[in-house]
């Protein structure tokens, strides 16, 4: 295929490049009026409730895409984190387009859309290891890596105007134990070709070294465990697969039987052995048979590691789980990392186990993990693979952003360009430059509700939680008059400010008469001011009127 004088290679992110979650990229081919689309992941952000209270997933605007929905020719998932296709089942009723997944991520996949009651509707095809998908000008082919869960996938775009490889989230293992190596003689061979951009994680631009394997971490954990004498339970990221077994061949090893506990481990072991991964791991044993166990015989594999309030391990640590409780004698091992944004709630989790008499063992004291994200050597490793004209920090912070630019032009790279959500970079003909500003942003699901961020509902509630709220009501006679006392309802105001409240309320109202709404906002006033004097905070009052 020749391009055409006004075609552009067009690179869109509307989520994941400034943050760490909620991939989706979107690159653009074909002059500005008769453009054609394809979409890299489509992932998910959890709320928390200091920001977003009763939001629990966040996902980006797909403002964009909806008006150019005609032209959108699929959406590829580099593998199956909830980072990455977590917002497949909820955006794909308005996109409905060809999903394109690995044997694994598919299954993952369908999980979701059966939840949602989509099975039918969309069913991902599935692409096998290391094979191609013809999608318009796209040329897309999948090259295996390594990352912390089976079977993630480089995506190399071709197209006329040049080459792109998209990485996902990936690193650099020798011994996965689980799934194939990197396939680094695809990935050279592309490098001869010629790439015009290497679209690439970031999360890890700060850490120096290599990130370290997974077989290594396996040995350590084995080591550890057999040093334990209570319950042990053990937390980890329920995805990764390799990690999962070299814990629960730990606890085999040492006597110990395995129990599953939370719904994302056992969904998860489960996808696993549903398409041939996880054939070593060893029985498991329900949580109530574990309660019989003397302690020394039991390990525990639970889901929660990021402090979740709704985690296996958090009602585990409140005393709330029905089955199994921890106490003086026992530990927890977090074979995790913390997510940045997530310190506040793990460390809230480690102080509830450590209240029950709990020996907390973390990364911190012990080898108990390995990130599945590129280090300074891996990414030196693949630019000398690569070898692109032009990178582009994705998957990070924007200071996981900043230093991946910075070291890539002392790799040797010609072009490097920061392009947070929203910003359209044309990659080619010229140089890579940011043309445009595309619609972007956020969508909370608000429990069965998709709505954008800036609606108001989280705002909302958050102005609730800071200064409570006051409704009154103003009975008023057919002449204008107030007719009785305000009635007012309060919550979350303290007593002093009642009073306050109360008596203003009362004092604006009595023996006026005037327009309903003049009056209204006035009574509104007057309870802010109140509030304000008698107590620092500024409640939501809402003001009504009744005619009798």
């Amino acid at each position: 295929m020749t391009p055409s004088r006004d075609d552009e290679l067009i690179f869109l992110p509307l989520g994941g490049a400034g943050e760490i979650g909620m991939n989706l990229s979107c690159y653009g081919y074909g002059p500005p009026d008769a453009r054609k689309w394809m979409v890299v992941d489509c992932g998910i952000f959890f709320g928390r409730e200091t920001d977003t209270p009763g939001v629990d997933i966040i996902m980006p605007d797909i403002r964009f895409l909806l008006e150019n929905r005609a032209d959108l020719l699929g959406i590829v998932l580099t593998h199956a984190h909830e980072d990455h296709l977590g917002a497949v089942a909820y955006l794909w009723p308005h996109l409905k387009c060809p999903v394109y997944a690995t044997p694994f991520t598919a299954r993952i996949l369908a999980n979701k859309l059966e939840e949602r009651g989509l099975a039918e509707q969309l069913r991902p095809r599935i692409v096998p290891l290391g094979s191609s998908v013809s999608l318009g000008p796209f040329g897309v082919k999948l090259v295996t890596i390594t990352h912390s869960i089976p079977e993630p996938n480089v995506v190399i775009i071709r197209t006329p105007l040049g080459n792109v490889v998209h990485t996902g989230d990936w690193k650099l293992d020798p011994d996965p134990l689980i799934g194939e190596i990197t396939n680094d003689a695809e990935l050279c061979k592309l490098g001869d070709e010629g790439v015009l951009v290497l679209v690439c994680d970031s999360t890890n631009a700060h850490v120096s070294g290599e990130t370290g394997s997974e077989a290594d971490v396996r040995k350590s954990l084995h080591d550890l465990v057999g040093t334990l004498k209570g319950r042990v339970a053990v937390t980890a990221f329920a995805s990764n697969l390799a990690r999962l077994e070299s814990i629960a061949r730990a606890g085999r090893a040492h006597g110990r039987e395995i129990v599953l506990v939370g719904r994302s481990m056992r969904q998860m072991v489960q996808a696993a052995r549903d398409t041939g991964y996880l054939k070593g791991f060893p029985s498991t044993i329900e949580e109530e048979e574990s309660v019989r166990l003397p302690p020394h015989r039991s390990l525990y594999l639970v889901a929660g590691s990021q402090g979740e309030a709704r985690g296996a391990l958090s009602r585990i640590a409140a005393g709330e789980h029905p089955m199994i409780a921890f106490g003086p004698g026992d530990a927890v091992i977090f074979s995790s990392r913390i997510i940045p944004g997530n310190e506040l709630p793990i460390f809230a989790l480690h102080n509830k186990l450590a209240a029950l008499g709990v020996e907390i063992l973390t990364e911190q004291d012990h080898f108990v993990h390995v990130s599945g994200h590129p280090a300074k050597e891996d990414l030196t490793q693949m630019y000398a693979w690569v070898r692109p004209r032009i990178a582009i920090p994705v998957h990070g912070e924007m200071r996981h952003m900043s230093e991946h630019a910075r070291f890539a032009k002392t790799l040797g790279v010609a072009e490097t360009l920061i392009a947070p959500n929203g910003n359209m970079v044309r990659l080619a003909p010229g140089p890579a430059s940011i043309v445009d500003e595309a619609p972007s942003g956020r969508l909370h699901l608000d429990g069965q509700i998709l709505v954008s961020e800036g609606d108001g509902f989280a705002r909302a509630r958050r102005s609730l939680g800071f200064a409570g709220f006051v409704g009154v009501t103003l009975i008023m006679d057919g002449k204008g008059r107030m007719a009785a006392d305000p009635v007012l309802h309060m919550e979350g105001i303290p007593d002093q400010a009642r009073e306050a409240i109360a008596d203003a309320v009362s004092r604006v109202s009595n023996g006026k008469r005037r327009g309903g709404e003049e009056l209204k906002e006035e009574v509104r006033r007057a309870a802010r001011r109140a509030a304000q004097d008698a107590w620092g905070k500024k409640p939501i009052v809402r003001v009504e009127t009744v005619e009798v």
